[in-house]
């Protein structure tokens, strides 16, 4: 399906994963099981993304941890840490970290990414997340974890907040007039004086407002009230799918809804995760696909597969049996994953060894040579299934070869850019700086 032009590009991060993305892939005789705290290992990869002119580097997090958790949870960088360093080794590369909006406060949330965004220039993105894992809190003093609605209800005020602070200061208010001794402009400096249900804000944040006005915003909702939010605030969605169909449905819902809520849906883009596995032939890279299921026991298969589940042990049931039955008290972790799950369950009948293995490996649609790998990413981006990717890494090596195979073919298409563009984040997407809320007041009410 090769096209001398595509009328879109496609949006491409590069989600860094130190040790590997699963329970196994330290095996691998090439992984470096110590990656995850590995400066050079994620400078090399910012490196490549930024050779590869990809829009972002993507950090996940979690706050969370058992001696059952994978490798890369177990001990790695704390995101907005790492990505300040990324910062000064880059130049036009996104930064995405994943600060939770369940166990922080919007002020100190506000002035990190605001720092972020300067000492980048213009280059900071919030993956904002609600925290599933009920073990959380008991590392923030709390007794019990919020439930699922309300975490999505204090998420929103929370975004909300966090906007609100990073527009305390007018673009124009720091004057600097050495003449006559006027730092800023008074008038131009406003204080938040937010009382919500959970937060009690005044502000103004210590800190201006970067070259792109305001850090990118990320979300990763598939459950409805998760959905909902996204279509609400997000610049961009980081979601997971099993195959084009299940992506078509889930990218016209949330457009739809981005619609609903008076947004123009095209400024909102939809980013599936992906690990492509790249051969030069269609038998190598089916060889490196085995290869690296291989890694994977039964016994990892479930440890992956309770991490959704609230980190529930399934290896207390008979791997054999019918998938055990759960309560709605599930849906308190990843609802949208569970609900995938158990749905997938129930209706094909699996046992809890089909279950877990099929999750814990599966092939994807992006197995096979550059040419069918570049073909896969424009049939998604063309028939509604995606606006572009979050790339991890499936085996060692793999990201230099998408970068070095893959890149060039789609930028021969003309479905990814031969260069940057703009200095900035938001530049480089495409999406407008966001007019600062206290100048858009004024010139709102000088022209009625």
């Amino acid at each position: 399906m090769a096209k001398n032009h595509a009328k879109r590009q496609l949006k491409l991060g590069h989600m860094i994963e130190g040790a590997g993305r699963t329970w196994t892939d330290w095996r691998h005789p090439g992984a470096q099981p110590g990656a995850s705290t590995n400066f050079q290992y994620y400078r090399h990869h910012a490196e490549l993304a930024e050779q590869g002119k990809f829009d972002f580097l993507f950090i996940a997090d979690s706050l969370f941890i058992t001696e059952k958790s994978s490798p890369h949870y177990l001990n790695r960088f704390e995101p907005i840490t790492l990505l300040s360093a990324l910062a000064a080794v880059t130049s036009h590369v996104g930064l995405v970290a994943t600060v939770t909006a369940s166990y922080a406060e919007p002020f100190n949330v506000a002035r990190q990414f605001a720092s972020l965004d300067h000492l980048s220039g213009g280059r900071a993105g919030w993956n904002v997340v609600t925290s599933w894992l009920d073990g959380t809190a008991a590392n923030f003093s709390k007794t019990e974890h919020l439930g699922h609605d309300d975490r999505y209800r204090r998420a929103e005020e929370f975004v909300q907040v966090v906007r609100g602070l990073w527009d305390s200061w007018e673009d124009d208010a720091l004057v600097h007039d050495k003449q006559n001794g006027v730092f800023f402009d008074a008038a131009k400096l406003h204080a938040l004086n937010h009382e919500g249900e959970f937060f009690k804000v005044r502000g103004p944040l210590n800190i201006a407002r970067s070259a792109q006005g305001q850090p990118v915003v990320f979300q990763a909702g598939t459950s409805d009230s998760g959905r909902n939010f996204a279509a609400r605030n997000a610049d961009a969605i980081f979601v997971g799918h099993d195959g084009l169909e299940e992506a078509q449905s889930y990218y016209r819902d949330v457009k739809a809804r981005a619609t609903g809520f008076a947004r123009d849906p095209n400024t909102l883009f939809i980013l599936p995760a992906v690990a492509p596995v790249i051969g030069s032939t269609e038998a190598e890279a089916d060889a490196l696909w085995h290869e690296r299921a291989n890694l994977v026991s039964l016994e990892a298969a479930l440890r992956m597969l309770g991490r959704n589940f609230n980190d529930y042990d399934f290896t207390r049931h008979d791997p054999d049996a019918a998938f055990p039955a759960f309560g709605s008290d599930v849906l308190n972790s990843s609802q949208g994953a569970v609900l995938k799950v158990t749905q997938a369950a129930r209706v094909e009948g699996l046992t809890l060894r089909e279950v877990a293995l099929r999750f814990a490996t599966p092939r994807g649609n992006f197995v096979g040579t550059p040419e069918h790998v570049a073909d896969k990413f424009e049939l998604w981006l063309e028939s509604g299934g995606s606006d572009g990717f979050v790339v991890g890494e499936s085996l060692p090596g793999q990201f230099q070869r998408l970068v070095e195979t893959v890149v060039p073919i789609l930028q021969k298409r003309g479905s990814f850019r031969q260069d940057y563009t703009s200095a900035t984040f938001r530049g480089n997407l495409g999406i407008p700086v966001p007019e600062n809320h206290y100048t858009q007041q004024k010139r709102t009410r000088d022209v009625a």
